[in-house]
């Protein structure tokens, strides 16, 4: 996912708009316009405002991943992530089990390979 993906995410999570995050962060709604429309990424300056006023890393907004360790950092990763599939999770539950159950099955085939993929590589 690229940093403009990862803001999108965060200010959905946060209820906040494009331009609320520039007015906070000083820059030009626009610039966060053309910067998901082009999928660049802003100045390392802006990257860092941006992530402050998000209440997130600049790690987590360039890679999708954050590299803190500590349980508070787990749990808001894990309800992002929650917030971030919602509408997924929703649509899977009203699938009928009939068509949800290979949905499952391959996403534990998936898992498994995950698994076993980094097993093998260390």
């Amino acid at each position: 996912m690229a940093f403009w993906d990862n803001v999108a995410v965060e200010l959905d999570f946060l209820g906040m708009t494009n331009k609320a995050l520039a007015e906070q962060a000083g820059i030009a709604a626009s610039n966060i316009g053309k910067g998901i429309q082009n999928g660049s990424s802003p100045s390392a300056d802006t990257a860092v405002k941006i992530a402050r006023i998000l209440g997130v890393s600049v790690e987590y907004l360039v890679s999708g991943a954050d590299s803190a360790q500590n349980p508070e950092s787990q749990q808001f990763s894990a309800l992002r992530n929650y917030h971030k599939y919602a509408k997924t999770l929703q649509d899977l539950d009203a699938l009928p089990d009939y068509e949800r159950e290979p949905i499952m099955a391959l996403i534990s085939q998936l898992r498994e390979k995950r698994q076993k993929r980094k097993q093998q590589d260390s």
